[in-house]
Order: structure tokens, then C-alpha cells, then sequence
């Protein structure tokens, strides 16, 4: 048979809470125990050699005479005088004794076989004088009287400790059920298609359901945030790709009805021109996608400083043939080993050096710079060109989100974005700064 969540909960509430009242009932029961028990040992030894001592001194005369006087004090008291088979000689105590006397310091024993002695226990000390011995002590009915009220009063602590289990069972139960409710019901409503719902937190936040109700908030907005972008990205290629395609379509038609060789040759040029941007479109928007399918143990160490090298030397020649000046910043301490993607990394560099090339031309200088500063690693490319107004650089990160001043220009909208999607891979940010003029798109990640 299966049982539910909440039954769980409850059941192992309560069963805590039994095993928590046991096991501290049986440590105080035995400790009590033990404790009595020391206590009489300690009580009967010094009534022993108190005896002893009388007899010592005032002989079989003076040890009845204590031995009565103790007894009108305390009716629980055992003391006989027994010769060595047992028999009693004077005292308080059975005719004979159910065992034969034998020195030893401290026992509980039963005292006699018959009579109104029969059965009953006492803890005693037995002591030789002369060719008789001293059997004394105390009954254990008292002393059992009060461990039965211990045993009943723990019995009460641990039926009262069970019944305050099966409450806070409850409690606990209802608390996690409308935990776990609230979660479900957040997961259930996205799943039906309302991707703006959320868990939330409650009070302090700091407990685990709180933990756990922030982590899958954060996978909700990711995932609206990616569904937001796939809605931009589907529109996006619809219209984009539309001017391309019919291009291509247009100067497919003057290629098959040219006359001239020359004619369809440049046809054929321009064909294979629009081609290639459609195919540059595409592996942009696969990089995209890889960079953020890319799982984060994939990455591996590498020198940021070995990396910028790499990409500074595939790119100066091309820098330098658009007449551009390409300086390269590296600090001279070397910057720490950090996880990286090289080849996303790479290309994300290179699509901000292409993007400088493309939009500032005309600004004579283009700055590839690698800087360590508060525990983060910067990757920037700052050019002397335009530069993004302040307002549009959220719409400058979009995919396909080509601004009006660049639209005249050849590309597709999706080199910014391709490099805060590897940034973001890394754990890091993609921040576009003023260059005064100019850009400074700076990739950013923890060192």
C-alpha cells in the first residue's frame, strides 16, 4: 500500500519524537536506578558498622538493645544476629535465612522461605562478629515504591511526548504540503502556458524551501527569457532573412534571363554575395545556440593573456589593411589562469574586432585590451567611431537588433549578441561602455 507525503512526514515526526522519549527515559531510569541503589549501599554500610561497632563495645546485649531502638525509628530496617547456618540469634528479620551467610560488603537478596519474610528483598551488608554474623539493611519496598512512581511518571512523559509528536507531526506536515503546493502550483501553471508565474519567497527567505523556490524562479526566468528570444529570433528571421531571399530570388532570375556573359556574371556575383550573408546569418545563430547549450564543466583552464595573443595576431594584418591602427593592451603581470570555452571565446572577440572594423572605419585606432581588476577579467574592444547612444545599447544586444545607422551596412544584428551569450557562459556579463568617442564593448567573467 502506498502512503502519501503527509502520512510520511507525520509518521516520521512521531516516530522521533518516541525514539527522542525513550531513549531519554531510559538514560533518567537508569540513572535513578543507579543512584538508589548507591544510595542504600552507602546507607547500609554505615548502619553495619555502626552495629558492629556497638557490639564491639557492649557485646550481644548492647547490639539488641540498638537494634530495637532503630527499628522503633524505621519500620523498613533489617537486622539479625545468625549463627553460621543462618538461624536467627536476636533481631529484625526471618527465623532463618533463605541463603547461608557469607562475608561480603553489599547484596540485595531475598531474606526468607517462609512466613511474612518470605519473598521479601532487601539490600544488606553482612558482617562476622565472633562465630555469629550480622545480616543488616533495608527492606526494598520503599525504594520500590519510589521507582514504580519514576516508571509511571516516564510512562506519562513518553505517552505525552508521542501525543506532542503526532501535533507537531501535523504541523510540520501541513507546513510542508503548503510548501510543496505552492511549488507544484507555480510548475503546473507554466507548464499550462502562463510562463510569468512565480514562487516567490516567504518570510526571511533563508530556509531550503525559499532556496529551492529562488533557484527554479531563476530557471522560470531563464527559461521565459529564452522563449522571449526564440519569439524574437523567429520574427526576427522571418523579416531579416525576407530582404536576402528575395535578393537572391531577384538576381537568380536576371542570371537564368541574361543575355550578356557579363550580364550573368554579375548576377551570379551577387547571387554567391547574398548567399554568403544568409550562411553567415545561420552559423551566427548556431553559435549562439551552442554557446548556450554549452554545459559550464566543459571549460578548462587557459592564460586570458595566451588567448588575446592568438586573436590579436589573426587580426592585426586585417586591422592594419583597413588602415586602422590595432593596439594591443596586455598587463605586464601575467593574469591568473581562469575556465575558459577557447573557441567560443575566440569568436566572440573576433565578432567585436569585425563590429569595430565595420562601424568605425573612420575612427583611425581600434584598442584590443586584456585587464584584471577586482577579482574580474576584461576582454574589451574600444573603437573611435559612433560609438551606441546610451539609450540604444539594450536594443544593439537583442539578436537581429541592427540600429537605423547601421542598417546601410552589411551584417545580420548578431555579433553583440553572440558575445553576451558566451559571456554568460562564463558565469560573465557584456558591458557596452562610452569610449568618449567611441565604443567600449567589454566582455567580462570572475576570475
Amino acid at each position: 500500500m502506498r502512503i502519501s507525503i503527509t502520512a510520511r512526514l507525520t509518521l516520521l515526526a512521531v516516530l522521533l519524537s518516541l525514539v527522542t522519549s525513550l531513549a531519554l527515559a531510559g538514560l533518567i531510569w537508569q540513572q535513578t536506578h543507579d543512584d538508589a541503589i548507591e544510595a542504600l549501599r552507602r546507607d547500609t554500610a554505615q548502619q553495619t558498622d555502626a552495629f558492629a561497632a556497638v557490639y564491639r563495645s557492649g557485646g550481644v546485649a548492647a547490639l539488641e538493645q540498638a537494634i530495637a531502638d532503630a527499628q522503633a525509628d524505621d519500620d523498613a530496617l533489617v537486622a539479625v544476629l545468625v549463627d553460621r547456618n543462618g538461624g536467627r540469634r536476636l533481631g529484625v528479620g526471618p527465623d532463618r535465612l533463605a541463603f547461608v551467610p557469607a562475608a561480603e560488603a553489599f547484596r540485595i537478596e531475598r531474606l526468607g522461605r517462609a512466613g511474612e519474610w518470605a519473598g521479601q528483598e532487601a539490600g544488606i551488608a553482612i558482617r562476622r562478629l565472633g562465630r555469629d554474623w550480622l545480616v543488616s539493611g533495608r527492606l526494598l519496598d520503599d525504594w520500590e515504591r519510589a521507582q514504580r512512581t519514576i516508571e509511571r511518571a516516564l510512562l506519562l512523559a513518553v505517552l505525552l511526548s508521542l501525543v506532542l509528536g503526532v501535533g507537531a507531526g501535523l504541523v510540520l506536515t501541513r507546513y510542508v504540503t503548503r510548501r510543496l503546493n505552492r511549488i507544484a502550483g507555480a510548475v503546473d501553471a507554466v507548464a499550462a502556458g502562463d510562463l510569468t508565474r512565480r514562487i516567490g519567497t516567504e518570510g526571511g527567505g533563508g530556509d531550503a524551501f525559499d532556496r529551492l523556490s529562488r533557484r527554479i524562479d531563476g530557471m522560470l526566468d531563464q527559461i521565459d527569457r529564452l522563449m522571449a528570444e526564440l519569439r524574437l529570433v523567429t520574427d526576427s528571421i522571418a523579416h531579416d532573412l525576407r530582404s536576402p531571399l528575395a535578393r537572391l530570388r531577384s538576381r537568380a532570375e536576371v542570371a537564368a534571363t541574361a543575355s550578356q556573359p557579363q550580364q550573368r556574371e554579375a548576377a551570379l556575383a551577387g547571387l554567391l554575395a547574398e548567399t554568403d550573408l544568409v550562411m553567415r546569418m545561420l552559423a551566427v545563430l548556431l553559435e549562439i545556440s551552442r554557446s548556450e547549450a554549452v554545459p559550464r564543466d566543459t571549460l578548462v583552464p587557459l592564460d586570458p593573456g595566451a588567448l588575446i595573443e592568438e586573436v590579436a595576431d589573426l587580426y592585426a594584418p586585417v586591422v592594419e589593411e583597413a588602415g586602422l591602427r590595432f593596439v594591443v593592451a596586455v598587463p605586464p603581470v601575467p593574469v591568473p589562469q581562469v575556465k575558459l570555452h577557447r573557441e567560443l571565446l575566440s569568436q566572440a572577440l573576433a565578432n567585436l574586432i569585425e563590429n569595430a572594423l565595420r562601424h568605425a572605419a573612420a575612427g583611425g585606432e581600434i584598442t584590443f585590451a586584456l585587464a584584471l581588476e577586482r577579482a574580474e577579467i576584461r576582454f574589451s574592444v574600444a573603437d573611435r567611431g559612433p560609438g551606441i547612444p546610451a539609450a540604444d545599447r539594450a536594443q544593439a544586444l537583442r539578436r537581429f537588433g541592427r540600429l537605423d545607422s547601421a542598417r546601410s551596412l552589411p551584417g545580420a544584428g548578431l555579433g553583440l549578441a553572440l558575445a553576451e551569450s558566451v559571456a554568460r557562459l562564463h558565469g560573465g556579463r557584456l558591458d557596452l561602455l562610452d569610449n568618449a568617442p567611441g565604443l567600449d564593448a567589454t566582455i567580462i567573467i570572475p576570475a
